[in-house]
């Protein structure tokens, strides 16, 4: 490695650190690729490990013994090139966020006659104002205002110039009839906005109805509206906070606590606070502030925001912070500063992250499942984020798979269904994965994979990683098997869990075996689900293509060479005589 060091460029780019088995140790960006990557060693007597490094990165280095790089032209294409490769491949010793979400906002078209309110959670092009962005409640907060507010319902209400309805219900003034002018319309649309920007008199509103409710003991309609004040409230942790300037920020604060690393968000607007989020990072090392403040506003600005602050507030100063700042300013081709708190209403607000921190943190459950699944199966990671997969079909049809997701709960925004060309369960099992493998640049790997199978399909699971180059531990999750098939104990299925480790039979009352059973049986429940959809569209177009005379011969040569229903659709008549008589290709044609 000490050649490839003494050869590197001075030029900007990407760096990658390997360990003697090819795995990714570490990706990381430099301004002068030689001057960076030479910093990290000593190289007297021999080449060892910088001791000023932090303990992380010293591990690291110890175990690093290939390097490679990528040139690229600016230090701003080196900071977006890393931040895209650690999504894509998880580096061991890179800080990989879990959270990938978006936020919403509430927004209006001031070019239409009688605009609406909508969400978006991207730019729309047009004389737009947006409100936001919201940490939750924006859906709810909407609701609320199109219940109190005739505002148009619909998109399609003014197309079709006649009252439907809400008009009726009382829930629009027909602007579609004339019934109402743009001018007095236009005093709804300030109405609606004032309570945006006011959601403590939202907030009355919705307790008065829950309350009314209530009281005739309609306790279902009072449940809804108190959820929904449960969801605009929870964004509402810093809304007594008052700045004295007409202010707007986004602040970003982080601290480490407990190998635990708290961010919260602030999202400041005219000097108030419209919304807040937190989120917690589970650390698998020690880590530093410069690459979690890095990856979080890297991650959080990964697309281009409805409305971004041309402030951005960091509790903490850190190394990466001026690359940062230019790198969004031309992303967004606006000055945007990344900025520490030097005013006192500034501070206060830092002050308030940092106390809220320490609850979050205190008020998290002790014990870790997590833990105890990386130390009882040998884990090279802590497993805090699992995707589970498993696949469905009956006698061939309806060939599907699935994909759940667990991060502290099943992220049911982030499942996913695979129609699938394979026929056997091996073959099956290889596409699916490679299908998820192939995403992993638009959504992060995870800690886990869960498969629903035994050795072979863990086997899979590990050609398919290695194709790509990304260390994801695997465990598999099968029933017993006597002769060649399940066996089912009496009292409850004999479950074992694979690993490359070898067979674990856990007691059917033990707590890793009943999580994992949990998260298989979800993943088989999304799949089952899919399968039968799917299989209920087969057989309505099966017996679409009986009334054609199409019989199950057939139809199976038909589906062995075209592959599913909607390429035989499309097919022509030169192609459908290759498999079928004329005749019957005919009238398969014909509409």
């Amino acid at each position: 490695m000490i050649d490839k060091i003494r050869a590197l460029p001075d030029l900007p780019g990407v760096y990658q650190y390997f360990d003697k088995n090819n795995k990714l140790l570490y990706i990381g960006k430099a301004k002068n690729l030689k001057n960076r990557v030479k910093s990290y060693f000593r190289f007297t007597p021999t080449l060892h490990p910088n001791p000023n490094l932090s303990p992380r990165i010293f591990k690291m280095i110890s175990e690093a013994v290939d390097l490679r790089y990528i040139v690229v032209e600016s230090e701003n294409d080196a900071l977006i090139l890393e931040n895209s490769l650690i999504k894509q491949l998880k580096p061991k010793y890179n800080i990989l966020l879990r959270d990938d979400k978006t936020y919403p906002y509430i927004y209006i078209d001031l070019d239409e006659k009688f605009p609406r309110l909508e969400i978006t959670r991207k730019v729309i092009k047009g004389n737009i104002k947006y409100f936001g962005p919201f940490s939750s409640g924006a859906r709810e907060l909407l609701d609320t205002i199109y219940e109190t507010i005739p505002l148009v319902q619909s998109k399609s209400c003014l197309k079709g110039k006649k009252a439907c309805m809400f008009y009726q219900l009382k829930k629009c003034l027909a602007p579609c009839e004339d019934k109402i002018l743009s001018y007095e319309y236009s005093k709804l649309v300030d109405e609606a906005i004032d309570l945006i920007q006011n959601k403590e008199k939202v907030l009355k509103l919705l307790e008065e109805k829950m309350m009314k409710f209530a009281e005739n003991l309609q306790f279902e309609e009072a449940k809804i509206y108190r959820d929904r004040i449960k969801a605009i409230k929870s964004a509402e942790l810093f809304s007594h906070v008052d700045l004295a300037k007409v202010d707007n920020l986004d602040l970003f604060y982080t601290e480490i606590i407990e190998k635990k690393a708290i961010i919260i968000r602030l999202f400041i607007r005219n000097g108030k606070v419209i919304s807040s989020d937190n989120s917690i990072i589970n650390l698998q090392n020690n880590d530093d502030l410069n690459e979690i403040y890095k990856r979080v506003i890297l991650d959080f600005y990964s697309s281009e925001t409805p409305l971004t602050s041309n402030k951005i507030l960091v509790a903490n100063d850190f190394n990466d912070r001026d690359i940062l700042s230019t790198t969004l300013s031309k992303k967004f081709n606006k000055k945007i500063s990344i900025i520490t708190p030097t005013t006192k209403e500034r501070k206060n607000l830092i002050n308030i992250c940092k106390l809220n921190a320490k609850e979050i943190i205190k008020n998290q459950p002790k014990t870790n499942i997590y833990e105890e699944l990386q130390k009882y199966f040998n884990l090279s990671n802590t497993p805090y984020k699992i995707e589970i997969f498993d696949t469905s079909h009956m006698q061939t049809q309806a060939r599907v798979g699935s994909k759940v997701v667990w991060h502290n709960g099943f992220k049911k925004d982030e499942y996913r269904h695979y129609n699938l060309e394979n026929k056997d369960e091996y073959s099956m099992m290889r596409e699916l994965l490679t299908k998820r493998a192939e995403s992993f640049d638009k959504l992060s790997p995870p800690d886990l994979w869960l498969i629903d199978g035994g050795v072979a399909q863990i086997n899979i699971a590990k050609e398919v990683i290695e194709s790509v180059g990304i260390d994801i531990d695997i465990l598999g999750i099968a029933k017993e098997k006597i002769d060649a098939k399940a066996h089912r104990a009496k009292g409850g299925a004999e479950d074992k869990i694979y690993s490359f480790d070898g067979v674990h039979k856990l007691g059917k009352n033990h707590k890793l075996l009943q999580f994992l059973q949990k998260l298989r049986d979800e993943a088989h429940r999304f799949a089952i689900s899919f399968h039968r959809k799917q299989k209920r569209k087969q057989d309505k177009e099966i017996e679409l293509l009986k009334v054609k005379g199409i019989g199950e011969a057939k139809l199976k040569r038909l589906l062995d060479y075209f592959g599913s229903f909607e390429e035989i659709k499309k097919a022509k008549l030169e192609d459908l005589v290759k498999i079928i008589d004329k005749k019957t290709a005919q009238n398969l044609v014909e509409k």
